[in-house]
């Protein structure tokens, strides 16, 4: 591993970005897409032998709370992904491998049943050994209760227990994403201890390599080596393979302020510090060998998500309106800066992917403010209700752009009430359909499009619902041939753009930093810190 200079991750690399990503960055090696390497960045070091210490790890702010499935946080997810475990889990090619289940899924002919084993002697953190009841019981929590275990939840005809350690899934239709859905770290179908399932969780006892000790809101969450964990085999890849708990404690920080994650990078308060802003490149190069940056390559898209339920913007017309002032360009330079850092492109997926569509293109980044107007006024906005638009600066970048986009619906006649809140406030806020229009948030660019935006699923804030995406979605989601998937996305993205449940803005590498005394690591969109140890 790499004790100097820019640790690099790049699942989505493609040709063409390799060409308009120089400088800065160096040249860098193509990585293809699902099934093929994606680059060193993802490369593990073994492990070493020695054990002990504890990192400080400085996250972007406080988790609204620590149950892996209610909420779809990335925050949550980064955090509890070491205490609980799913079935299944993404290598470093970001194709499906097994976690707590024995291997892949038998699935019948029909493509209707999945039968599968789960390992044996898995531990949880009481000491009890992990059976087919906890799995069940645990994902017929998660769809209840997880905006992407409800999506599932309206697939799944049973579930059943089959022996000790088996479970057949039955569904009613082909449900291409299945397996992908049940390995997302984020709004995971995480496998809890069956007598610690509640609507709401008071005991967090999963399977993971650590198990949670304390936490002190707004100070510390601290989790715990656990030492009976029931590791994996096989080499550490991605998020797969074999996992060892190295380091005695973990310390997740939450710390809101962007230029103090910085400072505590730099001043070896923090092993690791979560997306920096892009501005920071600099400082941070600066100082090596002390520090070492890390960019994560295509982190993720940013996006603006719409109450399509109550408020100004339930009318698709106005929403419409608000697209057509939107200039997307405008917004990613606000929150990035640099353009090395960022892609102002319509496609949601990159070209040589299989889901490139350049659909509903004529829609992105109009910034046409006299054409906004004229929509809105034939929608019927008057210009009496202002748009409430919710933004955080914990992350820096969703403040920015949110501030560029109020502006551009001010040119464009629409009166606009930004609201500025920490972040925790804002997943607790975005709940509520009646205290909001309009919010700010990202996510990681995942090789399944049914994994991110939540959205695309039933429940999550926003609650876009329509007949249109109700009959995209099931033709894409019943089609198992990835070739013939790839078309069928394009239908789906065209809805995105005519009936505007969200905008997603463009695309952006991630910057954060870890000490050089915090070995091991492995840059990754949700950063999790098995397999690491200090020197």
């Amino acid at each position: 591993m790499q004790t100097s200079g820019t640790n690099v991750v790049r699942p989505w690399l493609t040709l063409r970005h390799q060409a308009a990503r120089r400088g800065l960055l160096g040249a860098l090696a193509v990585a293809a897409l699902w099934g093929m390497g994606t680059g060193t960045g993802w490369a593990q070091a073994a492990p070493a032998p020695a054990k002990g210490g504890a990192a400080n790890l400085a996250m972007v702010g406080e988790p609204q709370g620590l149950d892996p499935m209610v909420s779809t946080a990335d925050l949550v997810g980064t955090i509890m992904q070491h205490v609980y475990e799913p079935l299944y889990t993404f290598d470093a090619n970001w194709s499906i491998a097994p976690m707590l289940a024995e291997g892949m899924p038998t699935v019948s002919k029909d493509g209707l049943t999945y039968t599968i084993a789960l390992r044996k002697g898995v531990k949880f953190h009481n000491g009890r050994e992990m059976t087919a009841e906890d799995v069940v019981a645990s994902l017929q929590r998660w769809m209840e209760l997880s905006p992407r275990g409800k999506a599932v939840g309206k697939e799944v005809a049973s579930l059943a227990a089959k022996g000790t350690h088996g479970v057949e899934l039955k569904l009613k239709n082909p449900y291409a994403p299945l397996l992908a859905q049940l390995a997302l770290p984020s709004g995971m179908a995480a496998i809890l201890a069956k007598e610690s399932i509640a609507p709401q969780l008071k005991e967090f006892i999963g399977t993971g390599p650590y198990k949670f000790k304390e936490r002190r809101p707004d100070q510390f969450t601290v989790l715990v080596r656990f030492d009976d964990y029931a590791a994996r085999k096989e080499a550490p890849s991605g998020y797969a393979g074999r996992r060892e708990a190295l380091l005695d404690e973990l310390r997740f920080v939450p710390v809101p302020s962007a230029n103090t994650r910085v400072e505590g990078a730099l001043s070896g308060q923090f092993h690791y510090a979560d997306l920096l802003p892009v501005e920071a490149i600099g400082r941070v190069e600066k100082g090596a060998p002390a520090v070492v940056p890390i960019v994560t390559k295509n982190f993720g898209f940013p996006y603006i998500v719409f109450n399509t339920k109550e408020g100004v913007l339930a009318s698709q017309p106005l929403r419409r309106a608000v697209q057509t002032a939107v200039g997307t360009g405008e917004l990613m330079a606000a929150g990035f800066g640099d353009n090395r850092f960022f892609m102002v492109e319509p496609n949601f997926f990159p070209k040589g992917t299989p889901y490139y569509s350049d659909a509903g293109a004529k829609l992105y980044n109009e910034r046409n403010p006299q054409a906004a107007k004229e929509q809105a006024a034939k929608a019927g906005y008057n210009n009496s209700q202002p748009v409430r638009i919710m933004a955080s600066r914990q992350y820096e970048f969703h403040y920015n752009m949110a501030l560029v986009m109020s502006e551009q619906l001010k040119k464009a006649g629409f009166k606009t009430d930004l609201q500025v809140v920490d972040w925790a406030t804002l997943v607790q806020r975005r709940n509520d359909a009646k205290l909001w229009d309009v919010y700010f948030t990202h996510s990681g660019l995942f090789p399944e499009p049914m994994l991110s935006p939540p959205q695309l699923g039933d429940g999550a804030p926003g609650w876009w619902e329509s007949d249109a995406k109700k009959s995209t979605l099931a033709a894409f989601n019943q089609e198992t041939d990835p070739a013939k998937r790839g078309a069928l996305w394009g239908k789906v993205q065209q809805v995105v753009y005519d009936e505007v449940p969200f905008i997603e803005v463009g695309k952006f590498n991630g910057l954060s930093a870890r000490s050089a005394k915090l070995s091991g690591y492995t840059p990754a969109v949700w950063p999790f810190f098995w397999n690491t140890w200090m020197k």
